[in-house]
């Protein structure tokens, strides 16, 4: 099956949406006239609507024209935007300051609308799909808050999918990981307390920086030389703060930093020999130091059997040929992988394309949505309802 026909009949539609959307970005659990415009387009095609999970959160619940089966799926789409500045002039650019939709959640929460509305059209499946749009991905756990308030006791999917676009990736082509799809994300906080003194007088003081310097440099043999080369994992110290003259060696310093694994058994040890390094190498320097973990997104894990099944329906879109199958995972982390923990399933990249350079990646002002893929989204969440769900003749 190639492009659903039925659905490229609404690609003005879904591009007047997703504009719309696009210039009235909301932050993470804010979404309120987003989950308005969802909950009324869901009614409008006639699909039953649930609000409240996740605060802005919401769920369209649809039954095909069979049933006897007794299957139930999960579709999620993200809906939030970044606070961040848009350096797009367009007529569609955002009309919030500091608001913006730069990473394509306007188009994900479009091509999950228009595949509502061709599936409510047809109902050509056996089973019931809920429709889940989820608040607050952007660092702020919308997935783990849904679940929290009931997700999947109210909605038992068996299985639950998601999807996001991908620039990197040709437009046409959609990528599917038979595991790891994206890391764990941790962040952590070290406070480094020595003993100030006089710059010329090093050896009357106990230098905080030089500790955090040892700090640096040793946190990078937890990857190079703790962690299996065939893994991957990183430790990345961003942000060092310490002093206030150029002539005073200062009391203490201050470092943060993100840690990013794809097992939780690489997680748990980096995370141990981390604290041992920190507490080591301060108190052999004559210093104290304090580690903070603060816990982030688990990693997005895809199911092997789910994700071929994912992989057979974007094929029917796309064509086998334009299926890659098993790319390099990325460090970058995203909360679906709290819906994997609960329930297998599979998180695949749209090829986005179109992109004009480095400028129009993810996360950056110049992005945005490539509509051309709207059709392309739609069609693949349909043809994996009718994968999953086949009605018997």
């Amino acid at each position: 099956m190639p492009i659903n026909n039925r659905i490229a009949a609404f690609q003005d539609d879904m591009t007047a949406w997703r504009r719309d959307i696009h210039a009235h970005p909301e932050l993470g659990f804010e979404e309120e006239r987003t989950s308005d415009i969802v909950a009324a387009k869901l009614a409008e095609f006639g699909i039953t609507v649930h609000r409240g999970l996740g605060g802005t959160g919401v769920v369209g619940t649809l039954e095909g024209l069979g049933t006897g089966s007794g299957r139930t799926i999960g579709l999620r789409a993200d809906m939030d935007a970044l606070p961040m500045p848009e350096a797009n002039e367009f007529d569609h650019a955002s009309r919030h300051a500091g608001k913006m939709h730069a990473c394509g959640h306007d188009g994900h929460t479009t091509m999950l609308l228009g595949a509502a509305r061709y599936l409510a059209e047809t109902r050509n499946f056996d089973g019931t799909v809920h429709f889940i749009f989820q608040p607050a991905e952007e660092g702020l756990g919308g997935a783990k808050r849904m679940i929290d308030d009931g997700l999947f006791r109210q909605f038992d999917c068996e299985q639950v999918y998601g999807l996001h676009n991908w620039p990197e990736l040709p437009a046409g082509q959609i990528a599917v990981h038979p595991g790891p799809v994206m890391a764990a994300a941790n962040q952590f906080e070290i406070h480094v307390t020595g003993h100030g003194a006089h710059a010329a007088m090093p050896h009357r003081g106990i230098d905080p920086v030089l500790v955090s310097a040892h700090i640096i440099t040793a946190a990078q043999s937890l990857v190079s030389r703790g962690t299996n080369p065939a893994d991957s994992a990183v430790v990345s110290i961003t942000v060092v703060e310490a002093g206030t003259a150029a002539n005073v060696i200062p009391d203490s310093a201050r470092m943060l930093g993100t840690m990013r694994t794809f097992t939780e058994e690489n997680h748990r040890r980096i995370q141990e020999q981390f604290a041992r390094l920190v507490s080591s190498i301060a108190e052999g320097l004559g210093a104290k130091a304090e580690l903070r973990f603060r816990p982030g997104y688990p990693a997005t894990v895809n199911s092997e059997p789910e994700a071929r099944i994912a992989a057979a329906a974007a094929a029917k879109v796309v064509g086998e040929e334009n299926v890659v199958w098993a790319p390099d995972p990325t460090m970058a982390a995203e909360d679906f992988g709290y819906m994997l923990k609960e329930r297998p399933g599979a998180y695949i990249w749209l090829g986005h394309g179109g992109h004009r350079g480095p400028s129009c990646r993810l996360h950056n002002p110049h992005y945005d949505f490539n509509d051309a893929i709207l059709t392309t989204g739609a069609s693949y969440w349909a043809s994996l309802v009718e994968t999953i769900l086949p009605r018997s003749a």
